[in-house]
């Protein structure tokens, strides 16, 4: 098992529990630092899930991924986040991840180094990708928990 898919079954267990107690109109209502609600922040880590399980399996499939970011404000407006239930979100955004972690763990080492560049980004090894997934979901659980 690789680094990533460690650090990703980490932060779900670590996290899991206090996503869990949030009321609804908790995760409805606007944290101080975010721009987003804490729904539309979940909304916005289960964008990121889908985005990045493309570029982990893609980048496996060629010698060089290319791909294109991807507009996050226009992602989180168009699938108005707020509107849905919460525990639908978790539970999606837990299936993603659980699924990720799976993709993660079964990545060839001789793949970890295959380079990816998303939107005009410069080269990253598949390895560092996974690994700044993970990073980028702490950092967002962290606004819905700690706001």
């Amino acid at each position: 098992m690789n680094e990533a898919a460690g650090l990703l079954k980490m932060a779900m267990s670590e996290f899991r529990p206090g996503l869990h107690t949030l009321s609804e109109g908790k995760a409805a209502s606007e944290g101080r630092s975010a721009k987003w609600s804490r729904k539309e922040i979940l909304g916005h880590l289960i964008d990121s899930a889908v985005n990045n399980h493309q570029r982990f399996v893609r980048a496996q499939l060629a010698d060089r991924l290319e791909w294109p970011g991807y507009e996050q404000d226009a992602w989180v407006s168009v699938q108005k986040y707020k509107e849905r239930q919460w525990t639908e979100l978790l539970e999606l955004w837990e299936q993603l991840n659980r699924h990720i972690v799976h993709v993660m763990e079964i990545v060839p080492s001789s793949r970890l180094a295959t380079p990816c560049v998303i939107g005009n980004g410069e080269p990253v090894t598949l390895e560092w990708l996974m690994t700044d997934y993970v990073r980028h979901l702490r950092h967002h659980l962290s606004q819905i928990l700690t706001d």
